[in-house]
């Protein structure tokens, strides 16, 4: 079979046309594209490129589909990009564009089969990429994603086109491809309103790992299935018959058995009498219910555990390579095996040991992977113990068995997918097992993680693979029917955005994490066996081996999004999943998209079939598997906004592009939710950040900015408006149920603030009212910040009535709301002052101006005293250094802001994205 049939169900033998080119067959166009790559891979350039992968020539042509997939940089995207273009439709291409980010918390589970199909460390569910393709794109256009993983973004872009595939999301199609979703209308009757069109998007997939991109191009290349799998069941059955006496073993009588899976466990030193301990025996209970913590030597008795035990480790010549290998002593301990379809299990016996002793002491006549495992955060581990090459991840066995699987795999990108799909979590010593009553669950590797366990699994691979065709036929894989470009690089390089400036529609990212994941070295395996390694000069994680912390992570992912800035169209969205729970790396992915030149629209959820959450209303506050939606602001806008920057008038012009770009209404199942955006406190953040960004002083306080605000726009709820805004959340309102308050978690000043904020404008109350149930949230407030007394906090930004003069509004009418026994007495009656006296209130905009600007002289005056302290500053009053960071920065006094970061603990910087912002800017400006 040839490779061509492997990549295609639409295509046949005859003339295909690629990139404007025709060829006399599949096969003549792969010629010539990978005699340019050839050429291309001679140049040093070309190499230098940021992200090239370790790898020789032949070995990325070899895995390389040109002009289509490359295993480095793919340097025909932008010929793909124009091509799509140019495609497009004239009145397409010259409609205006206008999208509210995509503000529903989104669920999607992981049961697809087509997701299921090949794992990987992280994934998102392309139906739930799908949702936000079909929100802020039309048929055609043009989607990127730069960490794209096993290509579930290009999978959702075409899928976009599969009518059963956007109907199983809950809309409707109808017979012109207008696509329909349920919304509450004016009447607050549900009705269904269109809102795009069935058809298939372009994608454009770029990841460092060549892993990652090997699978991405294999789930969006079309294929023939049925051909595949008549090759694959034929490559097995060949392998078998020459390697399946391997997987054999004698039943009681006499009659041959086929192995499903070996267990394999451990062999220690007792510490206390030198004798040898096989941890399956001692530690594995007799009923086989679980595995103990602590148990007995089986030649001193004494007690052990697993902790204090020595390995016992042998030199054992490697036939292969000739060398003296030092490994961890492993026996076999179980057999589980089948005839027909009966199972059985037993203890190896001696026919079993000559079988191993005889595989042992083979020769593997195929080629296999000998990649030296470096040293990492997540390789230390098994090293330590033994495995330092890919080889050592594989018993001799199974080495024997895939080593001559993978030779097979050559001309079948295919079936080395399939195999792929089984290398780390099944097929290797990675491979956990659990005991639970009384049966062994063949859970398969740690996921994360590279943990070596004591006992493990050994599967059949024939048996293994199989299964896993199985799922590959399940995946559905013929919905797949175009090409979607893929290249291997990294998103930091010049090389991807300068090509394509300005060209893309949509972006939806799920990047690395801090931390989170550590790709590289968890791909390593795939890699070895691809025989080409990630260059991770640029991976964008924090790795102590790679000497990368949050500053090295937050420098690489904005240079990320600043080529990614600079790919997108302007006025266009970006998507950025996000998946940790820390603050750090929260406020350095929001950092840098906005150093980037992008400006944030939304926060919501994105549930994967894991738990559930609901966002939230600070954006400091973390939850798993946020998605962060921002724009690129329009060119006119740019240019208007630098003409008018120095005025007031460039402000309110920001704010006026900026809430045009907000969601309207956002919905829960009770009810309507609170857009946190359109908070007028979120409103000065964004403004201050675009100034000091664009290096504009900021020409107005947060005071007279609130006051500004209520002048020129409309309030509702605590939310501001567009004019044309107004009546569609005014309807929205008048037919919902409530508006639901978002609790908020009480950690520092500010988010105390906007507790106090929401309790005081729901209910205008007394201090002894106020204080108890204030006092039960201050469990989590921050280590390092001054924690203040709630008289201070309420006096600095709130009012109170003193029982003289007039009662303020937003206390009379709660009053008039609440107490009907008020409502027959004459407003000047005593009764309303007297109730109303002591409590405390929201103020209105004029009067929360004159409160800022003395909350601002106090803020001050603890920041001078700071500031003319010496030493470490182990707690403060972050608002203190806040606003003090503010006024150096207007005074550009950056170094007084570089000089005051460095007494600070660095975590409170990181943990802050507004000081993170002011640090930042003034170290740039140092610097120059």
């Amino acid at each position: 079979m040839t490779q061509q049939s492997f990549q295609t169900s639409t295509r046949n033998d005859g003339p295909v046309t690629c990139l404007g080119q025709t060829f006399a067959t599949d096969a003549a166009r792969r010629s010539h594209y990978s005699a340019l790559l050839r050429d291309k891979l001679k140049d040093p350039a070309f190499r230098a490129i940021e992200g090239f992968p370790h790898g020789a020539d032949d070995d990325i042509i070899a895995l390389s589909d040109p002009p289509y997939y490359t295993a480095c940089p793919n340097p025909w995207l932008a010929d793909f990009v124009a091509e799509w273009g140019a495609a497009k439709p004239q009145a397409q291409r010259e409609a205006p564009y206008s999208r509210e980010p995509f503000a529903a918390d989104v669920s999607e589970g992981k049961n697809d089969p087509i997701y299921n199909a090949h794992s990987y460390h992280t994934k998102v569910p392309h139906k739930a990429i799908m949702r936000y393709i079909l929100h802020y794109t039309q048929p055609g256009d043009i989607v990127f994603d730069g960490f794209c993983g096993t290509g579930m973004t290009g999978v959702a872009a075409q899928m976009c086109g599969n009518k059963a595939e956007v109907e199983s999301l809950g809309y409707r199609v109808a017979a012109d491809g207008t696509i329909t979703q349920e919304v509450i209308g004016d009447d607050g009757r549900k009705t269904w309103q269109a809102f795009s069109k069935l058809g298939a998007r372009k994608a454009v997939l770029n990841d460092l790992s060549p892993a990652a991109t090997f699978i991405a191009y294999n789930y969006n290349t079309p294929v023939d299935v049925h051909a595949f799998e008549r090759e694959a069941k034929r490559i097995l059955a060949e392998v078998e018959a020459e390697y399946g006496w391997m997987y054999e073993t004698k039943h009681t009588d006499g009659r041959v058995g086929k192995i499903n899976y070996v267990v394999w466990s451990d062999v220690f030193v007792c510490p206390n009498c030198s004798g040898e301990v096989v941890f399956w025996e001692v530690a594995v209970d007799k009923n086989m219910t679980k595995i103990n913590d602590d148990f007995f030597c089986p030649n001193c008795n004494s007690e052990i555990s697993k902790k204090n035990l020595d390995r016992k480790w042998l030199l054992q010549h490697d036939i292969n390579t000739s060398k003296l290998v030092k490994i961890i002593a492993r026996v076999p301990v179980l057999i589980e095996y089948s005839i027909s379809k009966k199972r059985f299990t037993k203890k190896p016996d001696n026919v079993d040991r000559d079988n191993l002793e005889l595989i042992t002491n083979s020769r593997v006549t195929n080629p296999y992977p000998q990649a030296v495992l470096l040293a990492g955060d997540k390789t230390s581990e098994a090293i330590k113990n033994g495995v330092t090459d890919a080889s050592h991840f594989y018993t001799k066995r199974n080495l024997h068995v895939m080593s001559a699987l993978w030779s097979k795999s050559q001309k079948s990108p295919k079936f080395k997918l399939l195999l792929t799909s089984v290398l780390i979590k099944t097929a290797s010593i990675l491979h956990n097992i659990g005991i639970k009553d009384g049966k062994i669950n063949l859970a398969g590797a740690l996921p994360n993680a590279i943990y070596l366990p004591s006992n493990f699994a050994e599967r059949n691979l024939f048996t293994l693979i199989s299964g896993k065709l199985e799922d590959f036929m399940r995946a559905g894989l013929e919905r797949i029917v175009t090409n979607q470009p893929v290249s291997t690089s990294s998103t930091t390089s010049n090389s991807i955005s300068g090509s394509i400036e300005n060209s893309l529609d949509y972006v939806f990212i799920d990047p690395p994490f801090g931390a989170n994941l550590q790709y590289s070295e968890l791909s390593f395996l795939w890699e070895a066996w691809l025989r080409i390694l990630t260059n991770n000069t640029h991976e964008a994680i924090e790795n102590r081996s790679q000497k990368k912390a949050n500053a090295e992570y937050r420098k690489l992912m904005t240079e990320c999004f600043k080529n990614v800035f600079r790919m997108l169209k302007p006025g266009r969205w970006v998507t950025v999943e996000f998946s940790n729970t820390n603050a750090i790396v929260w406020n350095s992915i929001q950092t840098g998209l906005t150093d980037s030149g992008f400006i944030v629209g939304n926060v919501s959820a994105l549930h994967k079939g894991q738990g559930t959450f609901n966002s939230q209303t600070s954006t400091t506050a973390v939850k798993q598997d946020l998605v962060i939606s921002a724009y690129k602001p329009k060119n006119d806008f740019e240019e208007m906004f630098t003409a008018q920057a120095r005025t007031i008038e460039g402000v309110w012009e920001f704010i006026r592009n900026h809430l045009g770009y907000l969601p309207v209404v956002k919905r829960s199942n009770e009810g309507l939710v609170p857009v946190p955006e359109r908070d007028p406190r979120i409103l000065y953040d964004q403004v201050i950040a675009y100034y000091v960004r664009k290096g504009f002083p900021v020409p107005i306080d947060s005071g007279a900015f609130q006051a500004g605000l209520a002048q020129r726009f409309s309030e509702r709820d605590g939310m501001y408006f567009l004019p044309e805004q107004l009546a569609e959340y005014d309807k929205a309102r008048a037919t919902s149920t409530q508006v639901v308050q978002t609790s908020l978690f009480v950690s520092d000043e500010s988010s105390a603030i906007q507790w106090l904020r929401q309790v005081i404008k729901r209910k205008p109350q007394t201090f002894a009212d106020i204080n108890p149930e204030f006092m039960q949230q201050l469990g989590g407030w921050s280590k390092t910040e001054t924690q203040l007394d709630l008289r201070v906090l309420l006096e600095q930004n709130f009012l109170s009535y003193d029982g003289s003069g007039d009662i303020p509004p937003q206390i009379f009418q709660y009053l008039k709301d609440n107490y009907p026994d008020l409502r027959s007495k004459p407003d000047s009656d005593p009764a309303w002052r007297a109730k109303a006296k002591d409590r405390w209130y929201v103020p209105d905009p004029n009067k929360a101006k004159d409160l800022e600007q003395l909350r601002d002289k106090a803020l001050w005056r603890e920041y001078d005293t700071l500031l003319s302290s010496t030493g470490r500053i182990r707690t403060f009053r972050i608002e203190a250094i806040r606003a003090g960071f503010k006024r150096a920065y207007a005074a550009q006094q950056y170094k007084q802001i570089v000089d005051m970061a460095k007494r600070l603990p660095v975590a409170a910087i990181e943990e802050d994205e507004k000081l993170l912002m002011w640090v930042d800017n003034a170290r740039t400006r140092t610097e120059q």
